[in-house]
């Protein structure tokens, strides 16, 4: 008798008289495992505190970018973040936004209940899908929301020069 594949089995294709094979008859491992004791301590479980303690890396802001004729439009919450603690960086190709949003009063960790925001450094690189106008980019904030309006370059367009004699 034909051996079924594991997707024929998962997806009803083989009868049902047919004989199972499981699939660790496919797989042998390479080595036997055997738990082993130890005298030395074990580390604690990792819960969400630890995770969110442990974790030093920067956070990644979320963003919708768009475009309408002439621009494109990125926008992102920074709700938390002042002005001054905000850092955009556009070149032709490509913005980075980067920031620090700290934690204001300082509560016990055994006090939460529920830990969900995210406090620290955040970076976004956006690769822009064309070339805008650097000099004449916007940016702007309210209600927590950063909105920057690029400008976007016009390839097509050309302009004529006058050779002067000289």
């Amino acid at each position: 008798m034909k051996k079924r594949s594991f997707f024929d089995r998962l997806g009803g294709v083989a009868p049902a008289d047919d004989q199972y094979d499981s699939f660790e008859d496919d797989y042998a491992p390479s080595q036997s495992y055997a738990p082993t004791r130890s005298s030395t301590p074990q580390p604690e479980p990792r819960t969400l505190a630890n995770v969110i303690e442990d974790d030093q890396s920067e956070g990644q802001l979320p963003v919708d970018v768009y475009q309408t004729a002439n621009e494109i439009v990125i926008r992102t919450f920074v709700a938390g973040v002042r002005p001054d603690e905000l850092n955009v960086s556009i070149s032709r190709d490509m913005v980075v936004i980067e920031g620090s949003r700290e934690e204001r009063d300082s509560v016990v960790d055994s006090d939460y209940f529920t830990r969900e925001l995210f406090w620290g450094s955040f970076s976004r690189t956006i690769l822009l899908p064309q070339e805008v106008d650097v000099d004449n980019c916007t940016a702007g904030a309210k209600d927590g929301l950063l909105s920057l309006v690029l400008p976007k370059l016009d390839k097509a367009r050309q302009t004529k020069l006058r050779v002067k004699a000289g």
